[in-house]
Order: C-alpha cells, then structure tokens, then sequence
C-alpha cells in the first residue's frame, strides 16, 4: 500500500510539473513576436538558437519538461507494478 501512494505522489508531482510548464508556455506563447520551428508553444517551452543580436523569446524550460515527464512516467510504471502485484495475489 505504502508503494501505491508513493507512486501517485511521485506521478502527480511529475504531472504538476509538466502542466505548469505548458500552462506557462502558453500564456507566454501568445506574447512572443518571432520564432522558428514549428509552434509558438514548443518554441517557448524549449527555444532554439540565437542568431547574432537578436532576442531570443523563450522560456528554456526544456529540461525541466523533460524531467517531468520522465517523473510522471516514473509513477506510473511504480503504481503499474503494485496493482500488477495484487493481481496476481488475488488469483
């Protein structure tokens, strides 16, 4: 039982940190002016190079996102192995 509630804690304390992230990027998204790739979003959260004096509108908050979601994965595979475990003592 003691596994089950740290693997919640561990998974949603991963998904706290990822959907503040976005939830920041996507406030932030709406102010950048310039950007490359593909979305505003995805250039907030991660950013990409600076080409000589330009400004450079993101909030580099790729690791961080990362690091959440391997978090969040990290709960789940905990919580994935304990019901596994107490379906097998069931039968």
């Amino acid at each position: 039982m003691k596994r089950i509630v740290l693997g919640g804690f561990i998974m949603l304390g991963g998904l706290l940190i990822t959907l503040t992230i976005i939830l920041s990027g996507a406030i932030y998204a709406t102010q950048i002016t310039s950007w490359s790739g593909k979305s505003k979003l995805w250039h907030a959260i991660f950013g990409d190079k600076q080409y000589g004096d330009e400004v450079v509108q993101s909030l580099f908050l790729g690791f961080p996102f990362i690091l959440g979601v391997i978090i969040t994965v990290l709960g789940l595979v905990i919580l994935g192995i304990e019901y596994y475990k107490t379906i097998e003592k069931e039968d």
